[in-house]
Protein backbone atom coordinates (compact mmCIF):
# COMPACT_ATOMS: atom_id res chain seq x y z
CA UNK A 1 0.00 0.00 0.00
CA UNK A 2 1.39 3.40 -0.99
CA UNK A 3 1.20 6.16 1.61
CA UNK A 4 2.26 9.78 1.93
CA UNK A 5 4.76 9.67 4.79
CA UNK A 6 6.35 12.61 6.58
CA UNK A 7 9.60 11.65 8.35
CA UNK A 8 11.15 14.00 10.89
CA UNK A 9 14.86 13.68 11.56
CA UNK A 10 15.26 12.20 8.09
CA UNK A 11 18.99 12.98 8.00
CA UNK A 12 19.66 11.15 11.26
CA UNK A 13 20.45 7.49 11.84
CA UNK A 14 16.90 6.16 12.09
CA UNK A 15 15.27 8.64 9.74
CA UNK A 16 17.85 8.20 7.00
CA UNK A 17 17.49 4.42 7.01
CA UNK A 18 13.69 4.66 7.02
CA UNK A 19 13.71 7.22 4.20
CA UNK A 20 15.86 4.97 2.02
CA UNK A 21 13.95 1.76 2.64
CA UNK A 22 10.42 3.17 2.51
CA UNK A 23 11.20 5.14 -0.65
CA UNK A 24 12.62 1.99 -2.24
CA UNK A 25 9.32 0.26 -1.52
CA UNK A 26 7.37 2.93 -3.39
CA UNK A 27 6.20 5.04 -0.47
CA UNK A 28 5.93 8.79 -1.04
CA UNK A 29 8.27 10.28 1.57
CA UNK A 30 8.61 13.91 2.61
CA UNK A 31 11.73 14.72 4.65
CA UNK A 32 10.67 17.11 7.38
CA UNK A 33 14.16 18.27 8.33
CA UNK A 34 15.00 19.79 4.98
CA UNK A 35 16.57 23.27 5.20
CA UNK A 36 13.98 25.89 6.00
CA UNK A 37 11.62 23.68 8.04
CA UNK A 38 11.94 24.41 11.75
CA UNK A 39 9.97 21.77 13.64
CA UNK A 40 9.94 24.01 16.71
CA UNK A 41 8.04 26.63 14.71
CA UNK A 42 4.33 25.77 14.94
CA UNK A 43 3.40 27.84 11.88
CA UNK A 44 6.07 26.12 9.77
CA UNK A 45 4.87 22.68 10.87
CA UNK A 46 1.25 23.56 10.09
CA UNK A 47 2.26 24.80 6.64
CA UNK A 48 4.17 21.57 5.96
CA UNK A 49 1.10 19.52 6.89
CA UNK A 50 -1.08 21.66 4.66
CA UNK A 51 1.34 21.34 1.73
CA UNK A 52 2.04 17.61 1.96
CA UNK A 53 -1.06 16.32 3.78
CA UNK A 54 0.69 13.22 5.17
CA UNK A 55 -1.24 10.08 5.94
CA UNK A 56 1.48 8.89 8.32
CA UNK A 57 4.01 10.92 10.33
CA UNK A 58 7.10 9.05 11.53
CA UNK A 59 8.69 11.18 14.23
CA UNK A 60 12.41 10.39 14.50
CA UNK A 61 13.80 13.85 15.26
CA UNK A 62 15.37 14.16 18.70
CA UNK A 63 17.65 16.63 20.44
CA UNK A 64 20.10 15.40 23.08
CA UNK A 65 19.92 12.02 24.79
CA UNK A 66 23.65 11.32 24.42
CA UNK A 67 26.08 10.80 27.29
CA UNK A 68 27.72 14.15 26.58
CA UNK A 69 24.45 16.12 26.46
CA UNK A 70 23.03 14.51 29.61
CA UNK A 71 26.14 15.54 31.56
CA UNK A 72 25.51 19.21 30.63
CA UNK A 73 22.50 20.39 32.66
CA UNK A 74 21.89 23.54 30.62
CA UNK A 75 22.00 21.59 27.35
CA UNK A 76 19.73 18.88 28.80
CA UNK A 77 17.16 21.47 29.91
CA UNK A 78 17.16 23.08 26.47
CA UNK A 79 16.83 19.71 24.73
CA UNK A 80 13.94 18.72 27.01
CA UNK A 81 11.94 21.83 26.14
CA UNK A 82 12.72 21.58 22.43
CA UNK A 83 11.78 17.90 22.16
CA UNK A 84 8.47 18.52 23.90
CA UNK A 85 7.67 21.48 21.67
CA UNK A 86 8.49 19.57 18.49
CA UNK A 87 6.34 16.58 19.46
CA UNK A 88 3.29 18.68 20.32
CA UNK A 89 3.68 20.83 17.22
CA UNK A 90 3.34 17.61 15.22
CA UNK A 91 0.61 16.01 17.34
CA UNK A 92 -1.68 19.03 17.20
CA UNK A 93 -1.51 19.06 13.40
CA UNK A 94 -2.84 15.51 13.02
CA UNK A 95 -6.18 15.60 11.26
CA UNK A 96 -8.79 12.84 11.09
CA UNK A 97 -7.36 9.89 9.19
CA UNK A 98 -3.74 10.84 9.93
CA UNK A 99 -1.52 8.69 12.13
CA UNK A 100 1.82 9.21 13.84
CA UNK A 101 4.53 6.74 14.84
CA UNK A 102 6.80 8.28 17.48
CA UNK A 103 10.18 7.01 18.62
CA UNK A 104 10.16 6.22 22.34
CA UNK A 105 12.84 4.69 24.55
CA UNK A 106 13.43 1.99 27.10
CA UNK A 107 14.53 4.90 29.30
CA UNK A 108 10.82 5.55 29.88
CA UNK A 109 10.88 2.65 32.37
CA UNK A 110 13.57 4.45 34.45
CA UNK A 111 17.15 3.26 33.99
CA UNK A 112 18.10 3.68 37.66
CA UNK A 113 17.16 0.00 38.08
CA UNK A 114 17.96 -3.09 36.02
CA UNK A 115 15.45 -3.54 33.19
CA UNK A 116 15.24 -7.29 32.54
CA UNK A 117 12.82 -8.05 29.71
CA UNK A 118 10.58 -5.31 31.08
CA UNK A 119 7.00 -5.50 29.68
CA UNK A 120 4.88 -2.56 28.59
CA UNK A 121 2.54 -3.07 31.56
CA UNK A 122 5.37 -1.90 33.84
CA UNK A 123 5.27 1.58 32.32
CA UNK A 124 4.60 4.27 34.96
CA UNK A 125 5.76 2.08 37.83
CA UNK A 126 8.62 4.59 38.09
CA UNK A 127 9.17 8.12 36.82
CA UNK A 128 12.54 8.49 35.04
CA UNK A 129 15.03 10.75 36.80
CA UNK A 130 16.98 11.81 33.70
CA UNK A 131 15.65 14.52 31.40
CA UNK A 132 15.76 12.38 28.28
CA UNK A 133 13.79 9.52 29.83
CA UNK A 134 11.38 11.94 31.50
CA UNK A 135 10.61 13.70 28.20
CA UNK A 136 9.88 10.35 26.53
CA UNK A 137 7.80 9.33 29.55
CA UNK A 138 5.62 12.47 29.36
CA UNK A 139 5.10 11.99 25.64
CA UNK A 140 4.05 8.38 26.25
CA UNK A 141 1.58 9.51 28.90
CA UNK A 142 0.00 11.75 26.28
CA UNK A 143 0.03 8.98 23.66
CA UNK A 144 -1.93 6.74 26.06
CA UNK A 145 -4.87 9.12 25.64
CA UNK A 146 -4.85 9.10 21.83
CA UNK A 147 -6.01 6.59 19.25
CA UNK A 148 -3.87 7.76 16.34
CA UNK A 149 -0.31 7.82 17.76
CA UNK A 150 1.89 4.78 18.35
CA UNK A 151 5.05 4.84 20.47
CA UNK A 152 7.92 2.50 19.56
CA UNK A 153 10.11 2.01 22.63
CA UNK A 154 13.64 1.45 21.39
CA UNK A 155 16.31 -0.06 23.65
CA UNK A 156 19.20 -0.36 21.22
CA UNK A 157 19.60 -0.08 17.44
CA UNK A 158 22.65 -0.59 15.28
CA UNK A 159 23.44 -0.22 11.61
CA UNK A 160 24.87 2.07 8.97
CA UNK A 161 24.63 5.84 9.51
CA UNK A 162 24.75 5.57 13.32
CA UNK A 163 27.40 7.61 15.15
CA UNK A 164 30.36 5.26 14.93
CA UNK A 165 32.45 7.49 17.23
CA UNK A 166 30.60 6.13 20.26
CA UNK A 167 27.77 3.72 19.32
CA UNK A 168 29.18 0.44 20.55
CA UNK A 169 28.83 -2.02 17.67
CA UNK A 170 29.85 0.39 14.91
CA UNK A 171 32.63 1.82 17.07
CA UNK A 172 33.97 -1.68 17.80
CA UNK A 173 33.96 -2.54 14.09
CA UNK A 174 35.88 0.60 13.13
CA UNK A 175 38.40 0.02 15.92
CA UNK A 176 38.92 -3.52 14.70
CA UNK A 177 39.52 -2.27 11.17
CA UNK A 178 42.13 0.14 12.56
CA UNK A 179 43.82 -2.53 14.66
CA UNK A 180 42.81 -0.83 17.90
CA UNK A 181 41.61 -2.49 21.11
CA UNK A 182 37.88 -2.60 21.84
CA UNK A 183 37.43 -0.91 25.22
CA UNK A 184 34.36 -1.66 27.33
CA UNK A 185 33.85 0.40 30.46
CA UNK A 186 31.76 -2.39 32.04
CA UNK A 187 30.00 -5.35 30.52
CA UNK A 188 26.20 -5.20 30.32
CA UNK A 189 23.36 -7.22 28.80
CA UNK A 190 21.51 -5.24 26.15
CA UNK A 191 18.84 -5.55 23.47
CA UNK A 192 20.30 -4.42 20.15
CA UNK A 193 18.03 -4.47 17.10
CA UNK A 194 19.43 -4.52 13.55
CA UNK A 195 18.28 -1.36 11.74
CA UNK A 196 16.97 -3.32 8.74
CA UNK A 197 14.70 -5.34 11.07
CA UNK A 198 13.53 -2.07 12.62
CA UNK A 199 12.66 -0.63 9.20
CA UNK A 200 10.70 -3.79 8.40
CA UNK A 201 8.73 -3.41 11.65
CA UNK A 202 7.86 0.21 10.87
CA UNK A 203 6.91 -0.73 7.31
CA UNK A 204 4.47 -3.34 8.60
CA UNK A 205 2.99 -1.04 11.27
CA UNK A 206 2.29 1.61 8.64
CA UNK A 207 -0.16 -0.70 6.92
CA UNK A 208 -2.16 -1.81 9.96
CA UNK A 209 -4.04 -0.21 12.83
CA UNK A 210 -1.91 -1.10 15.88
CA UNK A 211 -3.91 -2.44 18.81
CA UNK A 212 -1.78 -0.81 21.50
CA UNK A 213 -0.33 2.68 22.06
CA UNK A 214 3.14 1.40 23.04
CA UNK A 215 5.43 -1.38 21.84
CA UNK A 216 8.87 -2.49 22.99
CA UNK A 217 10.86 -2.70 19.76
CA UNK A 218 13.42 -5.30 20.77
CA UNK A 219 14.75 -8.60 19.43
CA UNK A 220 13.98 -11.80 21.30
CA UNK A 221 17.66 -12.56 21.94
CA UNK A 222 19.60 -10.27 24.27
CA UNK A 223 23.39 -10.00 24.20
CA UNK A 224 26.25 -8.66 26.32
CA UNK A 225 28.93 -6.28 25.09
CA UNK A 226 31.82 -8.74 25.41
CA UNK A 227 29.96 -11.24 23.23
CA UNK A 228 29.37 -8.50 20.65
CA UNK A 229 33.07 -7.65 20.66
CA UNK A 230 33.85 -11.32 20.08
CA UNK A 231 31.48 -11.29 17.09
CA UNK A 232 33.25 -8.23 15.67
CA UNK A 233 36.53 -10.13 15.95
CA UNK A 234 34.89 -13.10 14.23
CA UNK A 235 33.74 -10.85 11.37
CA UNK A 236 37.19 -9.30 10.84
CA UNK A 237 40.46 -10.60 9.49
CA UNK A 238 42.35 -9.53 12.61
CA UNK A 239 41.56 -9.76 16.30
CA UNK A 240 41.28 -6.70 18.49
CA UNK A 241 42.22 -6.92 22.14
CA UNK A 242 39.06 -6.65 24.26
CA UNK A 243 39.56 -4.56 27.42
CA UNK A 244 36.92 -4.43 30.16
CA UNK A 245 37.73 -1.65 32.63
CA UNK A 246 35.32 -2.49 35.48
CA UNK A 247 34.42 -5.94 36.79
CA UNK A 248 30.94 -7.45 36.95
CA UNK A 249 27.83 -6.45 35.04
CA UNK A 250 26.18 -3.06 34.80
CA UNK A 251 22.38 -2.75 34.98
CA UNK A 252 20.66 -4.84 32.32
CA UNK A 253 18.69 -2.98 29.66
CA UNK A 254 16.29 -5.33 27.86
CA UNK A 255 12.60 -5.32 26.94
CA UNK A 256 9.89 -7.94 26.54
CA UNK A 257 8.77 -8.09 22.90
CA UNK A 258 5.72 -10.34 23.45
CA UNK A 259 3.31 -7.58 22.47
CA UNK A 260 5.25 -6.80 19.28
CA UNK A 261 5.33 -10.46 18.24
CA UNK A 262 1.60 -10.75 18.92
CA UNK A 263 0.96 -7.76 16.64
CA UNK A 264 3.35 -8.96 13.90
CA UNK A 265 3.42 -12.78 14.23
CA UNK A 266 5.41 -13.32 11.01
CA UNK A 267 8.24 -11.05 12.19
CA UNK A 268 11.75 -12.51 11.96
CA UNK A 269 14.87 -11.11 13.62
CA UNK A 270 18.29 -11.16 12.01
CA UNK A 271 20.82 -12.97 14.25
CA UNK A 272 23.60 -10.76 15.59
CA UNK A 273 26.58 -12.30 13.78
CA UNK A 274 25.22 -12.11 10.19
CA UNK A 275 24.13 -8.52 10.77
CA UNK A 276 27.51 -7.59 12.25
CA UNK A 277 29.26 -9.17 9.25
CA UNK A 278 27.12 -7.07 6.92
CA UNK A 279 27.83 -3.91 8.90
CA UNK A 280 31.54 -4.79 8.98
CA UNK A 281 31.56 -4.97 5.17
CA UNK A 282 29.88 -1.54 5.01
CA UNK A 283 32.55 0.08 7.17
CA UNK A 284 35.33 -1.71 5.29
CA UNK A 285 34.09 -0.11 2.07
CA UNK A 286 33.69 3.35 3.62
CA UNK A 287 36.61 3.51 6.06
CA UNK A 288 38.38 6.40 4.32
CA UNK A 289 35.24 8.56 4.63
CA UNK A 290 35.17 8.31 8.43
CA UNK A 291 36.59 10.61 11.11
CA UNK A 292 39.25 8.16 12.16
CA UNK A 293 40.98 10.67 14.45
CA UNK A 294 37.83 10.88 16.58
CA UNK A 295 37.63 7.08 16.79
CA UNK A 296 41.26 6.86 17.90
CA UNK A 297 40.81 9.63 20.48
CA UNK A 298 37.72 7.90 21.92
CA UNK A 299 36.37 11.11 23.55
CA UNK A 300 33.22 9.44 24.88
CA UNK A 301 34.91 6.80 27.02
CA UNK A 302 35.53 9.28 29.84
CA UNK A 303 31.77 9.95 30.05
CA UNK A 304 30.90 6.27 30.65
CA UNK A 305 29.58 5.35 34.07
CA UNK A 306 29.71 1.97 35.73
CA UNK A 307 26.77 2.48 38.10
Amino acid sequence: MKNRILITGASGFIGRNLTERLSAKGQQVFQADLPGLDLADEAAVMAAFDDFSPEVVIHCANVGGTRASESDKAAADKAFALNMRIFFNLARCLKPGMRMIAMGSGAEYDKRRPLRKVPEKDFDAFVPADDYGYAKYLISKYIERTDNITCLRIFGLYGKYEDYTFKFISNAIVKNLLGLPIVINQNVVFDFLWIEDFCEIVGQLINIKPRHPHYNITPTESVDLVSLADMVNAAGKKKSEIKVLAPGLNREYTGDNTRLISELPELKFTPYLPAIKKLYAYYSENLEKLDLAAVKADPYLKNCKTA
